[in-house]
């Protein structure tokens, strides 16, 4: 009889707990699968697969995706500029896809009969998860312990002191989860709508003081360089941003949005780099896109954004919408100069062979070069033309709207 099943598994709380009750509790074989979404180092790594071996596994293995990360997902994230709810640089859901994918292989690669995960029943995970796993895994069984006992962290944190399970379960008060793209952080103050997370609860520590410049470098919109560093991978880039920015605390956040299920939610989460890409990328992209590039840019990203959060990766539209993106991108390329300080940055200007805010065609509010007085009053004309011919053949009603607008 096969009793295979492939946990996803973090190491956390929640993954401990699974990993004990499907081995100890419901006879599964269990095989552990870590995902490293660029969250993890080396030696992070060789404790998860200690702590894996100790709960008595099958199995374990762990596949770095940080890269597949970037080019199917980050990079259409940074072409978009996408901050769910102009705030959040969606940390976590866009990992989720991409390890709840990598999950699915591992379970066809052994035969697997179970695949589990340690989604609770409140959030956005438990969707993603399971969406994925229905696609590519046909006639493959879900599990989800925590969701289906509704289990609290108190609950899981008593059956593992039960099983002799040791780790830090102080810590464990704080759900974290780290990746490329960010770090989120869950507690009991973001279970409420008015306290803010103690210092002590953010994975990284403000050590850093005092101002520092900074310039970023994009070519056809993918991060190159930073401070004169060059780097023949973004992910490098990115994770090279991170280690000089969030040490000033820049990129911290509550994030509070509407979840797949219907439910509100607010987590926090700290993005230095994320965050300064971003508005550095758009900044550039302000200087060199026309204004329709940006606007449908805007609709499309929006969407995307929307979609790939709540757990529809694998819609062929997502490859639609890729395209166009970066399609844009073809003369999104120049250096972006930002400044940084505890808590805060500044995106201060840009320099760029391509920036459309050129003098060789006029200064804003000064001067043109490329028209003349008489050219602006015929394109007054006729651009307000269609209004003119309203308010004429609408004469009575034209003061009467005026009267509306004005009470």
């Amino acid at each position: 009889m096969n009793n295979k099943v492939v946990l996803a598994y973090s190491g956390g709380l929640d993954t401990t707990y699974c990993a004990i009750y499907l081995n100890k509790i419901k006879n599964l074989e269990v095989h552990a699968l870590t995902v490293n979404t660029g969250g993890f180092n080396d030696d992070e790594i060789k404790q998860i697969e200690t702590r894996a071996k100790k709960l008595g596994v099958a199995s374990f293995k762990c596949v770095d995706v940080t890269k597949e990360y970037y080019g199917s997902c980050i990079k259409y994230l940074i072409f978009g500029n996408v901050l769910k709810n102009a705030t959040y640089p969606l940390s976590v859901s866009a990992e989720r896809m991409v390890q709840a994918i990598a999950v699915a292989k591992h379970a066809e690669e052994i035969g697997a009969a179970y695949v589990a995960h340690g989604s609770t029943g409140a959030g956005n995970d438990q969707v993603r998860f399971d969406m994925v796993f229905q696609s590519m895994l046909s006639g493959v069984e879900i599990l989800t312990p925590i969701r289906d006992m509704r289990l609290s962290r108190e609950d899981e944190i008593s059956f593992l002191k039960e099983h002799g399970v040791e780790m830090n379960f102080a810590k464990a008060q704080y759900s974290i989860n780290k990746g490329l793209w960010g770090t989120s952080v869950g507690g009991k103050e973001t279970l409420n709508s008015k306290d803010y997370l103690p210092e002590e609860a953010w994975p990284t520590q403000v050590t850093k003081s005092g101002v520092k410049s900074l310039e970023l470098v994009f070519d056809k919109g993918e991060i190159t360089s930073v401070d004169g560093k060059k780097f023949s991978n973004p992910v490098e880039a990115i994770q090279y941003l991170q280690s000089i920015a969030q040490p000033y605390g820049v990129g911290r956040d509550i994030h509070v949005g509407d979840t797949i299920i219907g439910i509100k939610g607010r987590v926090g989460f700290e993005a230095a780099a994320p965050l300064i890409i971003i508005k550095a990328h758009h900044l550039l992209e302000k200087h060199t896109l026309t204004k329709w590039q940006l606007y449908w840019k805007d609709q499309l990203s929006t969407w995307y954004g929307n979609w790939l959060h709540e757990g529809q990766m694998l819609d062929p539209t997502m490859r639609n919408i890729e395209k166009f993106l970066e399609d844009t991108q073809a003369t999104v390329s120049g250096k972006v100069f930002v400044t940084i300080q505890p808590y805060h940055f500044v995106v201060t200007g840009i320099e760029s062979n391509h920036d459309l805010m050129s003098s060789k065609f006029g200064s804003y509010g000064e001067m043109n070069k490329g028209w003349s007085g008489d050219d602006v009053k015929g394109f007054a004309k006729i651009f307000g033309n269609q209004s003119t011919i309203y308010h004429k053949v609408n004469e009575e009603s034209k003061w009467m709207q005026f009267q509306k607008i004005k009470h």
